[in-house]
């Protein structure tokens, strides 16, 4: 009897550890998404991959989904901020983690090409592993959204969205 006390009182134990490891994880995930939306929001990736927001209305049921505005770069052509949802066909579903955060923090696409000036990976290549995963695992746990953005377009092709032109430095100090 007191052998089936102590295997009963071991199983109890290793249960109780088992589901603690499993909320211990659960609660960790969700605080490493709660850290990557922290992340996102003061990067202001809103800003350039939430359709609607340099128009004025950001449509948040498609937040992160892909631009509708481009930006112009003289010399280059027009970038539109691209689909951050994990999409599989028009956002970062069919990309690994490591793909994202290498993106993000080298500026190179997991197909080589190197992503657009505008995007400021140089001011995110000093994030920490820890925050690299974070943003990823807050972009992962977003709804998807299919939104298929145009480009990046030549500089002889027209652009079928608004867009911005970034004057250079010395073009833009004679404007003031």
């Amino acid at each position: 009897m007191r052998r089936s006390g102590v295997v009963l009182a071991t199983a109890a134990i290793a249960t109780g550890v088992a589901a603690y490891a499993v909320w211990s994880a659960a609660e960790a995930q969700e605080a490493q998404g709660a850290r990557g939306k922290y992340l996102v929001q003061l990067a202001g990736c809103t800003d350039c991959h939430t359709p609607g927001y340099f128009l004025g209305k950001p449509d948040m049921a498609r937040y992160l989904g892909g631009s509708d505005v481009g930006f112009e770069l003289p010399d280059l052509g027009i970038f539109v901020g691209p689909n951050l949802t994990p999409d599989n066909g028009t956002g970062l579903g069919s990309w690994t983690s490591d793909e994202i955060m290498t993106a993000i923090q080298t500026g190179v696409r997991p197909d080589g090409r190197i992503l657009s000036p505008i995007m400021p990976w140089r001011a995110y290549a000093g994030l920490t592993k820890s925050d690299a995963a974070a943003i990823v695992a807050f972009l992962r746990s977003l709804p998807p959204v299919t939104n298929k953005v145009p480009g990046p377009l030549g500089l002889n092709e027209n652009a079928t969205v608004f867009r911005m032109k970034i004057l250079p430095p010395d073009q833009a100090t004679q404007r003031n």
